[in-house]
């Protein structure tokens, strides 16, 4: 299992949504684990319950929506892949195939349109599927094409990592600015600061 795994429990985040990850589902899903100091993650994806809440709270599920942790586990798996494009954008790089083909399988797993249905005593209706086992395919099917909107909008221009280490989260960014959260700025620039009092002098 990769170290986003780390920690399993359901831990309030500590720091606020990024910049643009309550307009982008796909941006808050890939901050979705959090690095902290001393190598430890908090995950919010880390138990089925977990992941069934952070999809309810997006509408992505309803809150008796029975999350197994299958189905957690390709929410996590989805999650590494749209960090992995992230993470190619910002630097700059092709992307991996594995990445984009995992995005495209999710876009195509659903349907794109309301199918016909019929009801005995109502007649011809048009629907969306939504039992229970698909779900979680319509949830990664939304957060996949969310964040294709994402990497090929103008917003993408301004998706870059948050620069105070460990920090792992993306964020679209305003102005300089280049941390996700105030505590990230607050640390890289204590960290500045300690490396100039620390800098031994030159001649």
């Amino acid at each position: 299992m990769s170290a986003v795994r780390a920690t399993k429990e359901t831990v309030e985040p500590p720091i606020p949504p990024a910049p643009g990850a309550e307009q982008y589902p796909s941006l808050a899903l890939a901050n979705s684990v959090i690095a902290l100091p001393g190598g430890q993650f908090v995950d919010q994806l880390g138990t089925a319950a977990a992941a069934n809440e952070w999809l309810v709270e997006r509408d992505l599920a309803p809150v008796d929506a029975g999350m197994r942790e299958m189905c957690a586990a390709q929410l996590r798996a989805l999650r590494e892949q749209i960090r992995s494009l992230f993470d190619s954008r910002v630097a700059g790089l092709p992307a991996l195939p594995a990445a984009l083909n995992a995005v495209n399988d999710a876009l195509t797993r659903v349907p794109t349109a309301p199918l016909l249905q019929w009801d005995e005593k109502g007649g011809p209706y048009r629907a969306a599927p939504h039992p229970t086992t698909e779900i979680v395919d319509h949830a990664l099917a939304t957060l996949a094409a969310d964040a294709a909107d994402l990497l090929t909008s103008a917003d993408a221009e301004r998706l870059t990592a948050c620069g105070s280490p460990p920090c792992n989260r993306y964020l679209l960014r305003h102005g300089r600015r280049h941390w996700c959260s105030t505590r990230c700025g607050d640390r890289a620039r204590a960290a500045r600061a300690y490396a100039r009092r620390t800098q031994p002098p030159t001649d």
